[in-house]
């Protein structure tokens, strides 16, 4: 004999596990995603319309103070935001010109649009930088 509230139960617990899955998907966006090297990045950045990536170096004070503006960007925007050291795949120092960290490389459709090298930017200043040269 089979139990007729069997497949409510399953159902439910599917919906479940599937609205857990869809809020851990999107903590995992509003947090500022690792990038490896340059092809981590081309397909990081060919993934979203828009996206953010910060260059950075181990050991750099300043970088390690934008982490959490930059966790609260991307909780604020729905701009993808990912992180390279350029040390890891030198080609990138060369092809984004990267002469000081932390160095803000805005893009839409893959290309980049916009740069920001002043150091340490504020939440709110990054927030309206990036909607601004990302605003479509």
């Amino acid at each position: 004999m089979t139990d007729p509230t069997a497949g409510d139960v399953g159902e439910t617990a599917d919906a479940g596990e599937t609205a857990a899955s869809s809020d851990q998907a999107a903590e995992r966006l509003a947090r500022p995603v690792s990038l490896e090297n340059e092809a981590d990045l081309e397909a990081f950045v060919a993934d979203h319309e828009r996206a953010l990536v910060e260059f950075y170096t181990a050991g750099c004070s300043m970088c390690d103070a934008m982490v959490p503006v930059l966790g609260g960007v991307a909780r604020a925007t729905d701009v993808a935001i990912g992180t390279i050291n350029p040390r890891d795949d030198p080609p990138l120092i060369e092809r984004f010109d990267v002469r000081s960290v932390p160095l803000l490389v805005a893009f839409v459709d893959g290309e980049p649009t916009a740069r920001h090298a002043d150091g340490f930017v504020p939440a709110e200043e990054l927030t309206e930088w990036l909607e601004s040269e990302t605003d479509q």
